[in-house]
């Protein structure tokens, strides 16, 4: 089975609707594809409404969580959507979002970029305003040639001058959480730039207290840090994952490209009971 369990839709900060994600899906021939939406799972009814042919739906969300002051998201698989406790750390968790964007955009007015909190949500539509959305809004007004020159120290990469933190879980209580929920983690792109790095150490850690597999096979890991990664997960018993990370117009509509390792899927299956994947009727 070919299964990218890594994609976003406008939910969040892709540009495409749940449907249309659905739909690019099955032009890329794949089997299973997993929608997992920054801290939401708005996008789930309209994705499987979507739903043709055999093509199977992973229901999910990538969870925003901090260590040591080091951004972490963990991919969370087929937990229950109603369970209160994770349910109340995901709305606070998108509240916050929108005390920072409205945050950020005042800062960078103190840096002459012109941005209107109206501008971003017609950008953002149903979803969280979130960097993404800012960064397309600076491209509208000028100030940026693409949406990358926005995450940089000049503007609003970690720290930069227009950077305002904003709330996060610890992985390790996002773990159990979801668990908790029924569902089962992987640690997304840990390998995707100084901003993601975890350490073998730091990974073997969140292992020991429930972690379900690592995303070995992502669009920013290259060779030699896939081979380390799957080694890693090898010797950690864990799952070597793989998705996309699809955004839509954004990463240039990458569905396909990157997928999990043979049977991963079906394990995450195996080891949760908070949902179960979605099929057509």
């Amino acid at each position: 089975m070919r299964a990218d369990l890594h994609v976003h839709s406008n939910a969040s900060d892709g540009t495409d609707s749940p449907a249309e994600v659905i739909r690019r899906a099955a032009r890329a021939g794949i089997d299973a594809v997993a929608l997992t939406d920054h801290d939401t799972v708005a996008g789930h009814p309209q994705a499987r409404r979507a739903l043709t042919g055999d093509l199977i739906l992973v229901p999910g969300l990538e969870l925003s969580c901090q260590l040591q002051g080091r951004s972490v998201h963990l991919l969370a698989y087929l937990f229950d959507p109603g369970d209160e406790e994770l349910a109340a750390e995901l709305t606070r968790i998108r509240d916050d979002r929108v005390l920072r964007a409205r945050a950020m955009v005042d800062r960078l007015a103190g840096l002459g970029v012109d941005i209107s909190w109206d501008q971003l949500a017609a950008l953002a539509g149903p979803a969280v305003i979130g960097r993404p959305h800012i960064a397309r809004a600076m491209v509208a007004s000028g100030a940026i040639a693409a949406p990358r020159d926005a995450f940089t120290a000049d503007w609003i990469a970690d720290g930069g001058r227009a950077y305002v933190s904003r709330y996060a879980l610890d992985p390790v209580r996002a773990i159990r959480l979801v668990r908790g929920a029924g569902g089962a983690t992987v640690l997304a792109h840990p390998r995707a730039g100084r901003e993601w790095e975890l350490s073998d150490e730091q990974i073997a850690g969140l292992a020991a207290v429930g972690l379900a597999g690592v995303e070995v096979f992502h669009p920013d890991h290259n060779a030699a840090e896939r081979t380390r990664l799957r080694a890693l997960a090898t010797d950690l018993g864990l799952l070597a994952s793989g998705g996309s990370d699809d955004h839509g117009d954004l990463t240039g509509n990458r569905i396909g490209s990157e997928t999990a390792a043979e049977g991963v899927c079906a394990a995450l299956e195996s080891m949760t009971s908070g949902a179960r994947v979605m099929r057509a009727g």
